[in-house]
């Protein structure tokens, strides 16, 4: 028998040969190419729009906390112009002057006047090497380090434990600080840090110790300090001290006094 072969033609058209077909699809690819280069240097200025530098987590941050740190320094400067006219105010305005009065007996519950008196001092380090230079070889480089959560848990117990006043480096604590991790640093209103982490509390040691040894956290932290070598101390201290909070204070509510 012999085998019937097929041939299927549009209706009101002619059949499109193959070579005619890849010819207008290379052109479409062509012209989309085009496009996208075009677009792709119009968008990056002539310029490489990505480089490894600037991909870098680092130095994005650097680069916020530069920007960060020139706006703190105009903040702070028109800060003590506003302080200025408003000290120069008060010399004429008994009401203005009575504000400034009832608003500088709040700057101690805003954290914003220095606090020192006996306390405790808790460090958190990352794993040391042994003496052959080696970490333990069971560990993972999330074991090594020090965690936000970490430094979290240390907070929570010590205002737990009825810290006074916190500082944590070099900066004044409030209810709305928030130290976050950024790669191997941690970030805190704007300035980055690396370990040790230190946080010192004024207080009661003996209540903020026991709320140390409760915090599950803390447990947590001071059993893979046992195991893969990280660093927890607590010291008490009879001298500790805690600078005010030199930060921008924002007002989120008010109420009316009458």
């Amino acid at each position: 028998m012999t085998p019937l072969k097929a041939n299927v033609t549009a209706v009101g058209s002619e059949p499109v040969s193959r070579g005619k077909g890849w010819y207008v699809l290379v052109v479409v690819v062509c012209a989309v190419a085009g496009l996208l280069l075009a677009t792709t240097r119009a968008a990056s200025h002539g310029g490489e729009i990505r480089s490894s530098d600037s991909a870098r987590l680092s130095d994005l941050v650097r680069t916020a906390q530069d920007d960060t740190a020139a706006a703190q320094r105009t903040r702070d400067d028109l800060a003590a112009q506003v302080q200025s006219m408003q000290a120069r105010t008060a010399e004429s305005d008994a009401e203005v002057a009575d504000v400034l009065v009832q608003a500088g007996e709040l700057d101690g519950a805003a954290g914003l006047t220095p606090v020192a008196g006996r306390g405790v001092v808790v460090t958190l380090t990352d794993a040391s090497r042994d003496a052959a230079g080696n970490y333990p070889a069971d560990a993972t480089p999330d074991d090594l380090v020090v965690h936000q959560q970490d430094v979290q848990g240390v907070l929570n117990a010590l205002w737990a434990g009825g810290a006074e006043a916190i500082r944590m480096q070099d900066q004044r604590l409030t209810v709305a600080s928030a130290p976050r991790c950024i790669g191997n640093t941690l970030l805190l209103h704007g300035r980055t840090y690396s370990p040790p982490y230190v946080m010192a509390a004024v207080g009661n040691p003996d209540t903020m110790i026991a709320a140390l040894e409760a915090e599950p956290g803390v447990r947590t932290f001071r059993q893979y300090a046992a195991r893969f070598g990280l660093g927890f101390a607590v010291e008490v201290n009879d001298a500790v001290t805690v600078p005010g909070y030199d930060g921008a204070v924002t007002a989120r509510y008010a109420q009316p006094t009458s």
